[in-house]
């Protein structure tokens, strides 16, 4: 048999940066509301000196959204609208038809569910069809108490909390000493990766991320690179049924001004500024250790010591794979160096 093949263009991931003031609002409530982790932010301290200035229609808001994680509807809403300012996305949300709304919202979870998901979406009246497909992310962190979430509130209630939220959190936050500094360097970033190289994504993908590595999955065809501050130290991923999102911290040199430590260093000092976490830190160095071992070895609950490496995690001086916790010998080695450049430029 003879075959006629005639090839078509190979089709590519298309790779964006996306940097707003309304991702960052978004983040910043994601970031705010993530009780677990929030420990670990360089921003929380600062979050915690100015909560007394915050309304308390902002904070109830606040509250609400971190007990039906409904922040993932922000980020999945903005990924959809793509709106440059507050106004566009209030505007751009409350035009949304509610079966748009719930597929836009509803997480996706694999080819095999995809139509249940957009069905749920389509019978959002039906608060059985939220119970069932909650049900298919009973093991997750969060996502069975976010689709439940769907089924215990109604559709307008919920449009006028995220309203609400977005803008009473939009105006307390520019009120912040560096809020117009975050734009700028936001928008700068934006600028810096005009030009991304389709041709090698997964290159592009951690070159700009400063170190996200991507895995391509069936049916994503765009991957979207989102700068944010809000998360710092971290980098969160998440899907839609056709887009990956990265959301990376901004460099901190775009942040700072002449003398002032960075995070970096402040975080990495108080990471290991607590002998446990030392010692916990020494032990990994011998090499990779499951949690329950560290819990045999040094006699601790494993919810004490996951606090503990989560600070040491975030400082990025540990990774953990599959439950395996390993040392980041090259950023051990780098964090004096960090220190004496800071130093030198003090006493240059």
């Amino acid at each position: 048999m003879t075959q006629i093949y005639s090839p078509l263009p190979q089709e590519r991931l298309l790779i964006s940066i996306e940097a707003s003031p309304v991702w960052e609002i978004a983040l910043g409530i994601a970031a705010f509301t993530h009780s677990k982790l929030r420990h670990t932010f360089e921003q929380n301290e600062n979050w915690l000196q100015h909560q007394s200035s915050m309304p308390s229609t902002l904070v109830s808001n606040l509250k609400e959204i971190e007990d039906s994680n409904l922040w993932y509807a922000l980020l999945m809403l903005q990924n959809k609208l793509c709106s440059s300012n507050v106004q566009d996305f209030l505007n751009s949300l409350n035009e949304l038809e509610p079966e748009s709304f719930y597929e836009t919202v509803l997480p996706y979870k694999d080819r095999k569910y995809e139509a249940i998901r957009k069905n749920t979406a389509m019978n959002y009246m039906n608060g059985d069809s939220f119970f069932q497909y909650a049900s298919y992310f009973k093991d997750h962190e969060y996502l069975n108490d976010y689709v439940l979430s769907f089924r215990q509130k109604e559709y307008k209630d919920i449009i006028g909390l995220l309203t609400e939220t977005i803008l009473v959190w939009s105006q307390w936050i520019s009120e912040q000493k560096d809020w117009a500094k975050w734009l700028q360097a936001l928008s700068f970033e934006n600028q810096k990766h005009r030009i991304i190289d389709n041709s090698r994504p997964l290159e592009e993908i951690e070159r700009i991320t400063g170190g996200a590595k991507y895995l391509p999955e069936p049916s994503v065809w765009q991957v979207k690179l989102v700068p944010h501050v809000s998360y710092r130290p971290w980098i969160l991923e998440l899907r839609s049924p056709d887009t990956k999102l990265f959301f990376y911290p901004l460099n901190e040199d775009a942040l700072l001004e002449p003398g002032v430590p960075p995070q970096e260093l402040i975080q990495g000092h108080k990471s290991l500024g607590d002998e446990l976490r030392l010692k916990l830190l020494f032990q990994i160095t011998k090499g990779p250790i499951s949690l329950q071992d560290l819990s045999i070895h040094f006699n601790v609950s494993k919810t004490t010591l996951h606090h503990q490496l989560s600070l040491l995690k975030a400082a990025k001086f540990i990774k953990v794979d599959k439950g395996i916790y390993s040392a980041n010998a090259l950023k051990i080695q780098s964090f004096a160096k960090r220190l004496n450049q800071y130093l030198g430029e003090i006493y240059e």
